[in-house]
């Protein structure tokens, strides 16, 4: 993805909105607006946004993970089956 081909003044936006929210569910590429020459907002269709919303979820998970690990904050998958069987049964 070119980035630099897809920057707008924020002029541009007001001016051609509908359009713009035909290109984004067209292409899937980000558009950058700028506002006094300064790059001020990111705009995307939907799909896309829930895509990276997803990605940075499990990127989260993934940290949150490594960092047990790092502590030692783990166990044995067969304990963990165990404890979990165990629960399912005491209730």
């Amino acid at each position: 993805m070119k980035l630099h081909t897809r920057i707008r003044p924020i002029s541009y936006l007001k001016a051609h909105a509908a359009e713009i929210v035909r290109e984004l569910g067209a292409e899937g590429e980000p558009l950058i607006i700028t506002q006094h020459g300064q790059a001020k907002a990111v705009l995307q269709d939907l799909r896309s946004y829930e895509e990276t919303q997803e990605t940075m979820a499990l990127l989260k998970m993934l940290a949150l993970g490594n960092r047990q690990i790092e502590e030692g904050r783990v166990q044995p998958a067969a304990e963990a089956m165990q404890r979990l069987r165990e629960r399912q049964q005491s209730r």
